[in-house]
């Protein structure tokens, strides 16, 4: 995949009148073969090629008439248009816009990010990376969803290819919906995805590469024996979704597809031998009460001893499985860790966690529609998670995006066999740049300390707190159950005895905006209690704003006195890692005052016992080459 800088083609000869080129352009859509098909031959498309031409500066528009389209335009060019620096684009269909004309003051600089996207089929195929996401070629808001393409090479520079799968036959026309990939034998992959029908009813699909030869798997067709799976007489059509990847046992095939019967999550288990004619199980592979909507399955072995990630179709004494869910209701997920059995395909979850919402999250903040894959030339499993906006509907249509996804990070089970451990891709660290170090730094009581030398509103932080002493700890109520209500209760401002400590990011320089990512911690009978929070409550004037306190409790051992956190901070998001990934948590964020080179950052403490940054470490980063 090319890695140079991309040549964005321009230019036209329509003539220097935007209504008459508007007229000319939609009377010749079918012409050009981007946008050609029911996805993109509309209206908002036409003014996003009109956009992408050198006409905007060559000729004058009325201001009206400009702020009229651009919204749209931004919209709708990012992931329709075609670049020239991917091998077999041809000239006439170079036609793309420059990611300056839409980046906005909260636009991410080193996170994946199209104008808008949920997750689907990651996969790694033949030294190729490549993300499907969900998108919408009209608007920033959910609808008309098609499966967009990027690649890379490394999971940090990304290349935006044309929509792999968008709505064109019987079995899809209302929708292209969430799906997973896998890889069959000969190294051929496949997708599998729900598609809405003629009769709106959720359906499951295939979809296989157009040409194999292609390193980039740029074009995908769709079988006319679509479709694969349909819901059963009595099964709730709209309510059956988002295959996944599938595994191999003994000859046979499985997958999973979400569901609801009344209250109870399900994932219904399908077999095949070929890939083409799915059974269904008499039973579901698991089901639990009073969960609603499961959507967004996945399903995956990990090594009880190892931290490599393996392939999806192992199983064997030393392997356990997780299963994650995204909960309709809620809109956060959460996973267990328990024994599949193939010989029954049944899965049995552990009892070391809840096994409904208050269960294990990989993420206690702005996570959803998850997707693990497995990385076969790495050796590692791989999360992806859709960080959603927390700004309204209207403000994400008037800049024209919304939806990042979160860094990925390399998932394993942690030494206790109670819960997964996540850390960031470690080619995330060829972006850092300027760094600045402080070490065996006090805070005081009340103290606030800024780390300066770097740009504070895109920087990656990792610091090792010191605790002397955890005699003034605060005592633990054990009907404090739900972290979030915790620490909307006892934040960064209210004093505590060991914390509130931690950072202060995308800090304005009087603090009139901050956005805290801090420990507190409480004794219990016989242990201590460790909280971590990511409040958004302070982060933006803004009051429109859905501002969470967002907050999971830490399984750690404090006998050393130290405690760890990592936080990527991007402009309007925040992802934090604490005690080495056994809780994250990601916010959205929109400061008005705490911009780009307005941003700060600093370590504080608001407990009465002193804590020390024993070692802390901040990069500024870099931009990777993005779509």
């Amino acid at each position: 995949m090319p890695t140079s800088s991309p040549t964005w083609k321009f230019g036209s000869s329509l003539g220097a009148d935007p209504l008459v080129m508007f007229q000319v352009l939609k009377a010749s859509v079918a012409e050009f073969p981007a946008i050609k098909g029911g996805c993109f031959s509309d209206s908002a498309t036409i003014l996003c090629w009109m956009c992408n031409l050198s006409l905007l500066s060559s000729f004058s528009f009325s201001l009206a008439l400009l702020q009229w389209f651009l919204p749209t335009c931004a919209i709708s060019c990012l992931a329709t248009g075609i670049r020239d620096d991917i091998p077999g684009n041809s000239d006439e269909n170079a036609v793309y816009l420059d990611l300056h004309k839409v980046r906005q003051v909260h636009r991410t600089g080193y996170h994946f990010q199209p104008p808008r996207n949920w997750i689907n089929g990651p996969m790694y195929y033949n030294g190729i990376y490549h993300l499907f996401y969900q998108y919408n070629p009209k608007g920033a808001v959910w609808g008309n969803i098609v499966w967009a393409h990027s690649v890379s090479r490394n999971l940090i520079d990304w290349e935006a290819l044309e929509p792999a799968i968008y709505p064109s036959k019987p079995f899809d026309i209302n929708g292209c919906w969430s799906g997973s990939a896998t890889i069959l034998p000969g190294n051929k992959p496949a997708i599998l995805y729900t598609g809405i029908d003629t009769q709106q009813r959720q359906v499951q699909n295939i979809a296989f590469p157009a040409n194999l030869s292609d390193p980039y798997l740029r074009k995908w067709v769709k079988p006319d024996s679509n479709p694969l799976v349909v819901p059963d007489v009595g099964m709730n059509a709209s309510t059956f979704r988002d295959p996944t990847t599938a595994w191999r046992v003994n000859g046979h095939w499985r997958m999973l597809v979400g569901a609801r019967k009344k209250h109870r999550g399900i994932v219904y288990l399908y077999r095949s031998r070929d890939f083409m004619t799915w059974i269904k199980s008499k039973h579901p592979l698991h089901s639990a009460q009073n969960t609603g909507m499961w959507e967004c399955p996945d399903f995956f072995p990990v090594s009880l001893y190892s931290e490599r990630g393996l392939d999806t179709s192992v199983t064997g004494k030393n392997v356990r499985h997780v299963l994650k869910v995204s909960l309709d209701r809620t809109r956060y997920e959460y996973y267990t860790i328990g024994r599949y059995y193939p010989e029954i395909d049944r899965y049995i979850p552990g009892n070391t966690s809840a096994d409904g919402w208050s269960g294990l999250r990989y993420d206690y903040g702005n996570f959803y529609a998850s997707k693990t894959f497995f990385d076969a030339e790495q050796k590692r499993r791989i999360l992806w998670g859709w960080a959603n906006e927390s700004d309204t509907a209207d403000n994400d249509t008037a800049k024209g995006w919304a939806g990042i996804q979160t860094i990925p990070r390399t998932l394993w089970l942690d030494k206790g066999k109670k819960q997964l451990l996540q850390w960031p891709i470690e080619e995330l660290n060829t972006l850092r740049g300027q760094k600045i170090q402080v070490r065996n730094q006090e805070l005081k009581i009340g103290e606030n300390v800024e780390i300066t030398g770097i740009t504070a509103a895109q920087a990656d932080v990792e610091v090792t707190f010191s605790l002397p002493s955890l005699d003034k700890a605060e005592e633990f109520d054990p009907s404090w159950v739900n972290a979030q209500d915790l620490c909307g209760m006892k934040g960064s401002t209210v004093q505590g005895g060991v914390g509130p400590f931690g950072l202060l990011t995308l800090a304005s320089e009087h603090l009139e905006e901050y956005t805290p990512v801090f420990f507190r911690i409480f004794k219990a009978k016989g242990k201590h209690v460790v909280l971590m929070c990511s409040d958004a409550k302070s982060s933006s004037l803004r009051t429109e704003l859905y501002k969470p306190s967002f907050a999971g409790f830490v399984d750690v051992d404090l006998k050393d006195g130290m405690l760890s956190l990592r936080s990527l901070i991007d402009h309007s998001v925040v992802e934090s890692f604490g005690a080495g990934g056994k809780t994250c948590i990601t916010s959205r964020v929109y400061p008005t005052l705490a911009v780009s080179k307005k941003a700060h950052l600093y370590a504080f403490n608001n407990g009465t016992e002193a804590v020390t940054i024993k070692k802390l470490n901040a990069w500024t980063m870099h931009r990777p080459q993005m779509n």
